[in-house]
């Protein structure tokens, strides 16, 4: 029996909650794909699941690309189609799957923009940890730079994910992945001085066991993560504008720098994919590459 394609995709983003255990971002994202291709599909008169062919899907895409959408958001859409056409076929809905006919347009990887050691050091180092906020935030760059956690994975961490015997944190990634991540002396101080001094001022019935901070004591946004790394720069000013991912870029760039093999690095940041650590070697080549340029008489000249 059809059911509408409005009432299919809500069905799909149940499953990714309940199923698959999808991050809320990947969540959203697919389902305004799929939502955008639903308006796309009744505008051609097609309203049930059952009438999805590979010729409307590649129609919409085809949409898609002449609207000048970046390779990424084609790659995304892509992706949520095909996920969203397997749970079809799984049950029952399309008799074929038209989603493994569809391919993949190939990502363009941008290199990331990292700080150098010097500007991360000088930051770091420079910052007004004065006053609970100005603890809390010192915390928060060291954490974020000293471990490469995702702003997600540090909101998310509560007091008792810190060893500081074994100067290590209790990370709950992606997909409810965990990690143990090692955590260096400096991020450490900074820990024990917010726990210690800033974190009992802005304790609250709604704080919970969450390890940072709001300003009312609930648990520190992500929106409010990234405000406080981009202030923190823009005050140390000469540098980059970068946001809590950023610091996650410098941190494994600087990791690989130092002589960090690719695994440990993986291993470290959480990626799933070995590819998707080795985007930092191009960025250390890069950096090396460029410095040659402007310091070695001979040096690599740009074509």
């Amino acid at each position: 029996m059809s059911i509408p394609l409005e009432e299919a995709i809500d069905d799909f983003g149940r499953h990714l909650r309940a199923e698959r255990d999808v991050s809320p971002h990947t969540l959203r994202a697919y389902l305004g794909d799929l939502g955008d291709l639903c308006a796309y599909a009744a505008q051609v008169g097609v309203t049930s699941p059952a009438d999805l062919d590979v010729a409307l899907l590649r129609a919409w895409l085809a949409r898609q690309h002449a609207s000048g959408r970046a390779r990424a958001t084609l790659a995304r859409r892509t992706a949520a189609v095909r996920a969203f056409t397997r749970h079809l076929h799984r049950g029952g809905l399309l008799p074929e799957d038209p989603g493994l006919l569809l391919g993949t347009p190939k990502r363009q990887r941008e290199l990331p923009t990292v700080l150098s050691q010097g500007d991360a050091s000088r930051l770091l180092d420079g910052l007004d940890a004065e006053g609970h906020l100005g603890l809390r935030d010192a915390a928060v760059l060291e954490v974020l730079y000293g471990t490469g956690v995702r702003v997600g994975e540090l909101c998310g961490l509560d007091v008792d994910d810190l060893d500081t015997g074994r100067r290590t944190i209790r990370v709950m990634g992606k997909g409810g992945r965990e990690r143990t991540v090692p955590v260096g002396e400096p991020a450490v101080r900074a820990l024990q001085d917010w726990l210690r001094s800033g974190r009992p001022a802005l304790l609250t019935e709604d704080s919970g066991p969450a390890m940072f901070l709001g300003a009312r004591g609930r648990r520190l946004h992500p929106t409010s993560a990234r405000r406080i790394v981009h202030t923190r720069i823009s005050e140390a000013g000469g540098m980059p504008d970068l946001g809590p991912h950023g610091l996650r870029h410098t941190a494994a760039t600087h990791l690989l720098e130092g002589g960090a093999d690719l695994r440990s690095v993986q291993e470290i940041l959480g990626h799933a994919s070995l590819q998707t650590t080795q985007l930092y070697t191009q960025v250390s080549v890069d950096r090396l590459r460029h410095v040659h340029r402007r310091a070695h008489p001979r040096g690599v000249r740009d074509d």
